[in-house]
């Protein structure tokens, strides 16, 4: 036996005695999974499909090679706080954070929350980092299943609000994966219900480039409500860049457990270099937005197959094989997220994310083979 073979023979039998220093929850966890694309259409995550010109290209790329990437970032992160501030209408008397993605920020919320017996709630199916999140953090998350097609169950709320009183619910709007933006009055009753209690709610707007409505206008009349958006699918998903809107106060308790510079220069120059050319990333939206309608009555049209109505970039469709369908797709070179085994209300359902007019269409013609 080799020399590397003994070595690998020793590094193996020594594999029980760290395990034993890994949590058994986390060794019966499973890493979010993220799809091979290469060499797809990939309309699978959600991504605006829309790049820079090349003289935007240009510009950026001459601003990135200026930085200072021997130094930590500084007050430049302040100069984009204020930016998104304005760009996102924050009121008076509130605050912003950012975070590296609403990933951290979903994460910070629970590390700050984590207080002796804590609960979580959210509506599912729905985004899997705040279970996830949770989870990790030892607070156990409490999933309130939505309707048949997919609205709110106000009453399960309620109810669960009423005997658990959670330190946090989550409420998605619009929601992943079903694109659903929820009644506002039931929102409401649920926001004020949860503040009654003395909980936090975080509303999460990834996807309001494309909703019709929002929460900022209304999130001044309550101090218990945090708004979380990012900047992925306002086109820059490669970024890596969250915000949180919310009282000055709760802010400043959620800030605290966050890392010292999270945020690089990088991600930071290039969050404002987007908000200069906000007009540009608005105009994709738009186009998106377009692409979804057409987009959603070519699927209607197709036998046996059902439309979710969405406000996000993104459609929900339920078929009859959704797994046969995504495999056939899937050696049609066309990458879509096959979501029917992440909840029972999901079976037999996919997640087409809205892409390009040419990759809509490439997309239509590999669905209608495959089903």
């Amino acid at each position: 036996m080799s020399a590397s073979q003994n070595s690998n023979t020793d590094a193996n039998s020594q594999s029980a005695e760290w395990r034993q220093h890994i949590r058994q929850d986390v060794q019966s966890m499973h890493a979010y999974a993220i799809q091979n694309s290469s060499g797809m259409v990939k309309l699978d995550a959600m991504e605006n499909p829309f790049g820079l010109s090349p003289e935007l290209q240009t510009e950026l790329g001459q601003r990135l090679g200026a930085l200072a990437l021997n130094r930590y970032p500084g007050d430049r992160v302040n100069v984009l706080r204020q930016a998104l501030a304005q760009y996102a209408q924050m009121p008076e008397g509130f605050d912003i954070m950012l975070g590296n993605g609403s990933d951290e920020l979903i994460t910070l919320v629970s590390v700050a929350c984590d207080v002796p017996g804590a609960k979580f709630v959210a509506p599912v199916p729905g985004f899997v980092m705040y279970a996830m999140s949770a989870q990790l953090q030892g607070i156990e998350f409490l999933g309130v299943p939505l309707t048949a097609n997919f609205e709110l169950d106000e009453a399960a709320m309620m109810a669960t609000i009423a005997q658990h009183k959670p330190a946090v619910v989550y409420l998605a709007y619009p929601n992943n994966p079903t694109g659903t933006l929820w009644n506002a009055d039931v929102i409401e009753r649920i926001v004020v219900a949860q503040g009654q209690q003395g909980g936090l709610v975080v509303m999460d707007e990834a996807y309001q480039p494309f909703a019709n409505q929002t929460y900022m206008d209304r999130i001044a009349k309550h101090g218990h409500v945090l708004l979380m958006r990012t900047l992925s699918k306002f086109g820059l998903a490669g970024v890596r860049l969250g915000y949180m809107v919310g009282p000055k106060a709760l802010i400043a308790e959620i800030d605290k457990v966050r890392p010292p510079y999270n945020i690089s220069v990088l991600n930071c120059e290039c969050a404002l270099f987007a908000l200069e050319h906000a007009d540009v990333f608005a105009e994709q939206a738009a186009q998106i937005r377009q692409e979804r309608q057409m987009l959603s009555q070519a699927l209607a049209a197709l036998p046996g197959v059902q439309v979710f109505s969405s406000q996000a970039n993104m459609l929900l469709v339920r078929m009859p094989d959704a797994t046969k369908c995504f495999e056939g797709m899937k050696t049609k070179g066309i990458l879509v997220k096959n979501v029917s085994k992440m909840h029972t209300l999901l079976h037999n359902c996919l997640r087409l994310t809205v892409g390009t007019p040419t990759e809509n269409a490439q997309m239509l013609a590999a669905l209608k083979e495959s089903l």
